[in-house]
């Protein structure tokens, strides 16, 4: 694909562009991100994705305008499953809600810059190297494998090996300091944990470079797609990460789905390596003859088992009660934390939000309502967030966590709200 050095630094200027615009107009100034600002602006996002895919196809041709939207619909996907871990990290350091955003946005820039390294660098070793398209199918093919291994607890994906690192040799204040990255400390300059947590998720950005850049070669070799697809499926990852905030648990079968498409174009990376062959060992250094996967196949292959993943994640009974309970969970810690924000709003949104889940907990099969009092400590979260509640809220009328898991459905959110008018 010939794309000229203007184009290069156009498309380099109009991203850095919306990464300051989106600094300075939403991210400068702490605040929660209401769902309809986090849906305006996803949807922004992925309609400049899809425009600049449009741009593609109409002057460079259909091959590289699929080239362009599978990488894209890849990368994004692989984007989403990283928002699970984004999550986990951002609890276990206690990110104040307001200041979450410039976490985040920080851990897009980071990445941005990590994933445009190893472009280069991928894309100098498939020039010299015929090989390493064996290498980078089989680190596919490995990832694939270790997304089916069973699920390890949000304890021990927190504690990595980055955010054991950052921990060990940043040391830093016990509380944040607002959203900055030092502050004063006995009459001393220390570091707050605001600087602890980027360099945590920096570090895992990094991670996750491993698998979605020889994820993206597999189906795109030219460099200009490749860093525009992984560039523009990163914008908009802090706006969705609000907007699907409380969904994510609700993707159960998405890792099986990401399994199956990081497993076959592993596949398509050997399957090319073959064809492409040059190792004295295989076929006496001799190309394969073998059958190799295109771009259109690959693009209905990577639409059709997401597509599948989604629906079925969306439909499962057990995908529901997974996440009612670990909203309720996280609504439950997060309105305890008093460091979690300094808005009143905020806080009764959160508290609004753990009364639906329990609502629709209360509506479970009384089988499925035993896995509530079956989660270790959740109950005990639960009443220590009503005891809260009724010091705050004395006049809000709500049920004991206990007949939670008995009562039939009843309107407690109706309730909720007008105790809200009274008040």
């Amino acid at each position: 694909m010939d794309v000229s050095p203007l184009v290069w630094v156009l498309t380099i200027v109009f991203i850095v562009g919306l990464l300051l615009f989106d600094f300075i107009f939403h991210v400068r100034k702490a605040h929660v991100p209401t769902l309809r600002e986090a849906a305006v602006w996803s949807a922004l996002y992925v309609g400049i994705a899809l425009l600049f895919g449009v741009a593609v196809l109409l002057f460079g041709g259909s091959r590289f305008g699929q080239e362009y939207f599978a990488g894209y619909v890849t990368e994004k996907a692989l984007s989403v499953d990283n928002l699970f871990v984004f999550l986990v990290i951002i609890s276990s350091f206690r990110v104040p809600r307001e200041d979450q955003q410039k976490v985040l946005l920080f851990g897009i820039v980071f990445s941005l810059i990590a994933r445009t390294g190893f472009i280069f660098l991928g894309a100098a070793l498939i020039n010299t190297f015929a090989w390493v398209f064996y290498l980078f199918g089989l680190i596919l093919l490995i990832t694939a494998g270790n997304l089916l291994k069973p699920e390890s607890s949000d304890t021990d994906e927190a504690d990595n090996v980055v955010v054991r690192l950052a921990r060990r040799f940043l040391k830093t204040s016990e509380e944040y300091d607002g959203d900055k990255l030092v502050t004063t400390v006995d009459g001393r300059r220390v570091l707050t944990p605001m600087l602890l947590v980027m360099v945590a998720i920096g570090g895992t950005d990094i991670l996750f470079a491993l698998d979605s850049i020889p994820a993206i070669f597999g189906l795109t070799q030219e460099i200009f797609l490749v860093f525009t697809a992984t560039a523009f499926s990163l914008l908009g990852l802090r706006q969705l990460y609000f907007l699907i905030d409380g969904l994510l648990d609700r993707l159960i079968y998405l890792k099986f789905g990401l399994a199956v498409i990081l497993a076959f174009i592993g596949v398509k990376l050997v399957l090319h390596a073959l064809h492409e062959n040059n190792v004295p060992f295989i076929n006496g250094g001799e190309p394969v003859d073998v059958f190799e996967v295109s771009t259109g196949l690959s693009l209905a292959v990577i639409l059709g088992v997401l597509l599948v993943t989604v629906v079925a994640s969306l439909l499962s009974p057990r995908g529901r009660v997974q996440t009612d309970i670990a909203n309720a969970r996280r609504h439950a810690k997060a309105y305890i934390d008093l460091d979690y924000t300094t808005d009143a709003d905020e806080r009764e949104r959160v508290f609004r939000a753990l009364l639906r889940e329990e609502e629709s907990i209360s509506r479970l099969p009384t089988k499925r309502r035993q896995w509530i009092r079956d989660e270790n400590g959740l109950m005990e979260l639960l009443r220590q967030a009503h005891t809260l509640a009724d010091e705050r809220r004395p006049d809000l009328d709500v049920p004991s966590p206990e007949q939670v898991a008995h009562l039939p459905a009843q309107s407690r959110q109706e309730r909720a709200d007008d105790a809200g008018e009274r008040r």
